[in-house]
């Protein structure tokens, strides 16, 4: 809250949104969020807003003393107190905390210990609207389909491929595993699950749905648990790794998702970010090698085609459901 109150006193100074968002490194969509919360929390309007100029509400003038004072004893209690050790806010989507942060971060203690790591869980979209409103310094996510903030800038990691799994007991091909087992679907409000939704409009595949979550680690458990089949982006899931649960490439055009670190520029030229982001991206170096080197595939994922039918039983309660009507 003390920087929304910062955030506030410099908007209140330079009577300008994008002109408070230039100084302190956001963009003025950034700043009006950070006032708009500020004054649903106070529980009153503190600017009065004309086109792209603001001048300060009645209430907000009684206030800016308050704000000033609560500013400077944080201030001075910061410069009264014992030196302790810096922080970094790390933003990331589930399958890069599993898959990328547990090495990542190791590398990361030995090489800056005096650094703590505060890691919040998320989507990529509500990473995005963190790290552009200040409320993080990175987040490890993936590449949104749109145009970066300026304020922000995008450092790549890796293309995680996606393929099809399915439970080990399961044989046939792709369209026979569609036909004759539940799909656990990759949350499609998602980044990553938009790209399965197109990818099963781009082969007309008829799926029959079964469950959907936003957890790609989750639904592999689900497959290995024989509830049904999947695409999911397999080379943070080391799906090899899996021996209940089979992977199928994909075919047609191949899908990928972009992984990433949204950095603000604000904070790239310290010395602790610069070593996150290339430990990051040394662990995800390591993965792309791995994924490259791996020989042990078993021929389905090879090939993407099987000659028999899936012989598991169906479900009672799945219905199949046709993509087209979505």
């Amino acid at each position: 809250m003390l920087r929304y109150l910062a955030t506030f006193l410099t908007a209140a100074e330079t009577g300008s949104f994008s002109s408070a968002g230039e100084r302190l490194g956001l963009t003025q969509s950034a700043v009006s969020m950070q006032i708009k919360r500020l004054e649903s929390d106070l529980g009153c309007m503190l600017f009065e807003r004309s086109g792209k100029a603001v001048q300060l509400s009645e209430r907000g003038r009684a206030l800016v003393s308050h704000a000033h004072e609560l500013v400077a004893r944080y201030d001075d209690m910061k410069a009264g107190a014992v030196p302790q050790a810096s922080t970094l806010t790390l933003g990331a989507i589930s399958t890069v905390q599993s898959g990328l942060l547990p090495k990542a971060l190791r590398g990361f203690a030995e090489s800056c210990p005096a650094t703590n790591i505060q890691v919040t869980p998320g989507t990529s979209i509500q990473l995005l609207a963190q790290v552009d409103a200040g409320e993080l310094d990175i987040a490890a996510m993936i590449k949104p389909n749109f145009g970066i903030p300026a304020n922000l800038v995008w450092i790549p990691l890796l293309d995680d491929v996606y393929v099809a799994i399915a439970p080990k007991a399961a044989t046939g091909s792709l369209r026979e595993w569609a036909l004759d087992l539940p799909f656990i679907r990759y949350d499609r409000r998602s980044y990553g699950g938009g790209l399965v939704n197109t990818f099963l409009r781009r082969q007309k595949l008829v799926v029959r749905e079964g469950i959907e979550l936003d957890e790609p680690a989750v639904i592999v458990q689900m497959v290995a648990e024989e509830l049904g089949w999947s695409v999911v982006p397999g080379d943070l899931l080391m799906l090899q790794h899996v021996p209940l649960v089979q992977r199928m490439a994909l075919p047609g055009q191949p899908v990928n998702r972009k992984l990433g670190l949204l950095v603000r520029k604000a904070v790239l030229d310290r010395a602790t970010t610069r070593a996150l982001v290339e430990s990051l991206r040394e662990e995800a170096r390591m993965r792309r090698s791995e994924a490259a080197k791996m020989d042990d595939t078993p021929a389905v994922y090879r090939q993407g085609v099987a000659a028999r039918r899936p012989r598991m039983k169906r479900p009672r309660h799945a219905a199949p459901n046709d993509l087209g009507t979505e």
